[in-house]
């Protein structure tokens, strides 16, 4: 007998999808490899996509928390690492980071098996 069910946790799905494209920005829109904009995308696209693979794989709390915190890290780092004047990397980088965070926070006030995983619900993480 099949059953259908919901496509479980989309969220992680396309934060895996957007920590893939963070990656591979450096070549898309050539930037100069080795460079701080370069690193930031290489590094911080693997841990986004790491990550969601992590909780697509299992739920962990912590995974969705660090996921969040990296996005936003992502949305600011062009006026941190003092690149916003290169509006491609500057918009890629906002607009990668909002989704991100976006989506971590929608997964954390809806993923009923990620409440499950809260800190002082009485479930190891």
């Amino acid at each position: 007998m099949a059953t259908t069910t919901p496509v479980k946790r989309w969220q992680d799905q396309l934060i895996l999808l957007l920590g893939l494209w963070l990656f591979i920005t450096p070549w898309v829109f050539s930037y100069p490899v080795p460079s701080p904009e370069a690193w930031n995308a290489f590094i911080s696209g693997a841990v986004i996509a790491v990550l969601a693979a992590f909780d697509l794989y299992k739920t962990f709390f912590w995974a969705v928390v660090l996921n969040l915190l990296v996005g936003i890290w992502v949305a600011v780092s062009p006026w941190v690492l003092k690149v916003a004047d290169q509006r491609p990397l500057m918009w890629g980088a906002l607009i990668v980071g909002i989704a991100v965070a976006v989506l971590a926070i929608w997964e954390m006030r809806t993923d009923p098996e990620l409440h499950k995983h809260w800190p002082g619900a009485g479930h190891a993480t």
